[in-house]
């Protein structure tokens, strides 16, 4: 069992309805492998990539990924995992105390594509974010954006380069990406507010 404060809230501590499952463990694996070929054709290869996945889904994701680019390719990019908590813009708003969690980037990202993934797009606010927490690590070549589930509602002009699906959603829902990694189990789901 996990620590408390590791535990993700259930649907139901979120004040959220499941309505309904939208990828099961095998659609997250089909997806991952078409993402990985779709990189791997659009940089012709993988020797200068490297990935870096967004605290905490986007993170198992990026690894997914670089074991089946790793696959394709017999060439396996680096991995590192970056934290935006100090580089959110709704900080101020939240009555809760941000609590930073690690960034690992043990490599060089200078003149390198790098691959940010994350589990869901949505406003662009945590892509903006993570761009920014990205730059502080050294400037890249090129940045492309990698993500599991693209579900409209931007509020900034961030379009990702890789989707997995595209999934229209209403207001007052919202899409969660279970991982193993995390969760203890990999699905998506669609949630609706009670």
């Amino acid at each position: 069992m996990k620590p408390p404060a590791a535990r993700k809230a259930t649907t139901a501590e979120a004040g959220l309805r499941e309505k309904s499952q939208l990828m099961s463990s095998s659609e997250i694996d089909r997806t991952l492998v078409r993402l990985a070929h779709e990189i791997v054709e659009r940089n012709n290869g993988a020797v200068s990539l490297v990935l870096v996945g967004v605290r905490r889904r986007g993170f198992p994701l990026a690894e997914r990924l670089a074991k089946k680019i790793a696959d394709i390719e017999k060439v396996r990019p680096p991995v590192g995992m970056i934290d935006i908590t100090f580089y959110r813009d709704d900080r101020s708003r939240g009555a809760q105390e941000a609590r930073v969690q690690e960034t690992s980037i043990p490599f060089s990202i200078e003149d390198k594509t790098v691959i940010l993934v994350d589990d869901v797009l949505y406003t662009g606010r945590s892509t903006r974010a993570a761009l920014d927490a990205l730059v502080d690590h050294g400037r890249p070549l090129r940045v492309e954006l990698c993500v599991l589930i693209d579900r409209g509602h931007r509020e900034l002009p961030i379009q990702a380069n890789y989707v997995g699906r595209v999934i229209q959603t209403a207001e007052g829902e919202s899409v969660e990406v279970h991982l193993h990694e995390v969760d203890n189990e990999d699905r998506v789901i669609l949630c609706e507010k009670n």
